[in-house]
């Protein structure tokens, strides 16, 4: 082989190895703004329902971070007096219902949920929620309308887990993952800069959907590598691998000086071949670790508040933890 071939197959293979290449390369990677999401509602047990957010950042590479104010809030309003963009529904008192401040790159589906009364139904009201970035704003709208109610076949589906009208009874049957986090959700950790954390969690699930993904053969020479990664399997619809994992990411604060060891499975829709994510053809699900404990060590290097959430995903259906870290500043 020629010396300049080998040096573009190394170069290839060094990206796949960076998380992944790009079958179609994507448009942007940073400078884009966000798209705050209405993804459906569910009823509770009490008469209550849970109106339900996820986003598109339009980035690949871009964690863009908003925070919690006039240009990210939710608001309480009549139908329609929010359809003007220059119209502000801003109220410091409900602008906080729990959304994220840090945005990760594209498609997060199901993020967040905020519960309304049952008298909800009755009214004419909606649940704006607006986000101001990249130049734009933009707005969801979360109603009550019927062809919006969600469960857990529709959450399935819409995220991938299952094929174009697949369906049984085990499926149906799915439950999520249970997480048993060792510090405790209400805890709030404390470090000073440059030091880390130990968060460690227990998770089980059914073992339902079935356990999927394909790595490549270990005798793949790098040609057929970079051409499997050239050519990923086709999709007519979302596509993911099934399989548990347990992911950390930063949901408030500043993402860019938290670093994860062991590096964390992406949570988002990451559809690159080869990236460490569920969307990304040839991923293959992390081996579960002994006693089901999953260890993970987070470092900050930056005063600050942050909310860290903890993501167990078997595929088809998710549960999340979160947990707050103060971060001081070194001693002089």
């Amino acid at each position: 082989m020629k010396a300049r071939s080998i040096l573009l197959l190394t170069t290839s293979l060094l990206l796949l190895a960076e998380g992944g290449i790009a079958q179609s390369r994507p448009s942007f990677d940073f400078g884009q703004g966000v798209s705050p999401a209405f993804e459906g509602w569910e009823e509770n047990e009490d008469g209550s329902f849970n109106i339900v957010f996820g986003y598109m950042n339009r980035n690949w590479e871009e964690k863009v971070q908003v925070p919690v104010g006039p240009s990210n809030y939710f608001a309480l309003v009549d139908h329609g007096a929010l359809n003007d963009s220059e119209v502000s529904g801003y109220d410091a008192n409900r602008a906080d219902q729990g959304q994220p401040t840090v945005f990760l790159p594209r498609r997060n589906r199901f993020i967040f949920k905020v519960r309304v009364p049952a008298s909800f139904a009755e009214g004419s009201q909606e649940l704006v929620w607006t986000l101001e970035s990249g130049g734009s704003l933009e707005r969801a709208y979360g109603s009550l309308a019927r062809d919006y109610r969600i469960d857990n076949m529709i959450i399935m589906s819409e995220t991938g887990a299952l094929g174009a009208g697949s369906s049984n009874e085990q499926v149906r049957a799915n439950t999520p993952p249970v997480i048993e986090l060792e510090t405790g959700i209400d805890q709030v950790l404390t470090v000073r800069t440059g030091e880390s954390v130990t968060l460690a969690a227990r998770v089980t699930d059914d073992g339902v959907p079935r356990r999927g993904g394909s790595a490549p053969s270990p005798t793949a020479t790098p040609e057929q590598l970079l051409n499997r990664a050239l050519n990923p399997p086709r999709r007519i619809t979302v596509g993911k691998v099934n399989g548990l994992y347990f992911s950390w990411y930063v949901y408030r604060g500043q993402a860019g000086p938290v670093s994860f060891d062991p590096p964390q499975v992406k949570t988002w829709e990451d559809t690159r071949a080869f990236a460490n994510s569920p969307w990304a053809p040839f991923w293959v699900p992390p081996a579960a670790p002994e006693g089901d404990r999953w260890v993970t060590i987070a470092t900050f290097n930056e005063p600050g508040t942050y909310i860290l959430r903890g993501r167990a995903d078997d595929g088809g259906l998710f549960s999340d933890v979160e947990v707050t870290v103060q971060v001081t500043g070194p001693v002089l």
